[in-house]
C-alpha cells in the first residue's frame, strides 16, 4: 500500500522536463547548478546513479558516477556543437526507468556493463544540456555548474543508499526504485 502511494505521488508531480531543449534561460554558473534540480527526470536519474553505485559496491562505487559525469560532459559538448542524437528525451526518460528498476531489484551488473550503461544514459542527459545553450555566452560556466550539481546529486544518492544499507533498509530502497521506475515509465509515455 505504501509503495503505491509513493508511486502515485511521483506520478502526480511528474511533468514534462522544463529543463530541456527549447526552454530558454540564462547560461551562468548558477543556472548550471540549478538545472539538474528543476527537471524531475534529471534529478531522479542523477540521484539514482548514486544510489545504484552504492548498491554495486567495489570499484563501481566510484566508476559509475565518474562515467556519468564524464559522458555527460561529452554529450553536452556534442549538443552544443549541434551534433544530432536521436531520441534524447526518450533516452532521458528511459534512464530514469532503468535506474529505478536496477535499484528496485537491487541488481548488480558486471562493472563494464554498469559503466557502459551509465555512460550511454549520461550522454543523452548531457546532450540535452548542451543543445539548449546559446551560440554565444558562457557555456563553460554553465557546464561547470551542471557538472558540479550532478556530482553532488550522485553523492547525495550514494550517501542515502549507503545509510539505508547500513540500517538494513533495503526494502525502502526497493520501494524508492519502484517509484522511480514508475515515474520514468510515465515520462517515457510523454516522449513517444
Amino acid at each position: 500500500m505504501k509503495a503505491s502511494r509513493i508511486t502515485l505521488l511521483f506520478a502526480a508531480v511528474a511533468t514534462p522536463a522544463f529543463a530541456h531543449t527549447g526552454v530558454g534561460h540564462e547560461f551562468t554558473l548558477f543556472a548550471g547548478l540549478g538545472h539538474p534540480l528543476f527537471g524531475l527526470d534529471h534529478l531522479l536519474a542523477m540521484v539514482g546513479v548514486g544510489v545504484w553505485a552504492a548498491l554495486q559496491g567495489g570499484h563501481a562505487r566510484a566508476l559509475v558516477p565518474a562515467a556519468f559525469v564524464l559522458s555527460m560532459a561529452l554529450g553536452s559538448v556534442l549538443g552544443f556543437a549541434g551534433v544530432h542524437l536521436p531520441a534524447v528525451e526518450s533516452g532521458i526518460a528511459l534512464s530514469v526507468m532503468v535506474f529505478g528498476l536496477l535499484i528496485a531489484t537491487l541488481a548488480r551488473l558486471p562493472l563494464s556493463a554498469g559503466v557502459a550503461l551509465t555512460a550511454l544514459f549520461a550522454l543523452v542527459h548531457g546532450h540535452a544540456h548542451g543543445a539548449e545553450a546559446p551560440a554565444a555566452g558562457a557555456f563553460w560556466l554553465y557546464g561547470v555548474g551542471f557538472v558540479t550539481a550532478t556530482a553532488l546529486l550522485h553523492g547525495a544518492g550514494y550517501l542515502a543508499s549507503s545509510r539505508l544499507q547500513l540500517n538494513g533498509a533495503e526494502r525502502l530502497l526497493r520501494v524508492a526504485g519502484s517509484a522511480m521506475a514508475g515515474v520514468g515509465a510515465l515520462l517515457l509515455t510523454q516522449t513517444l
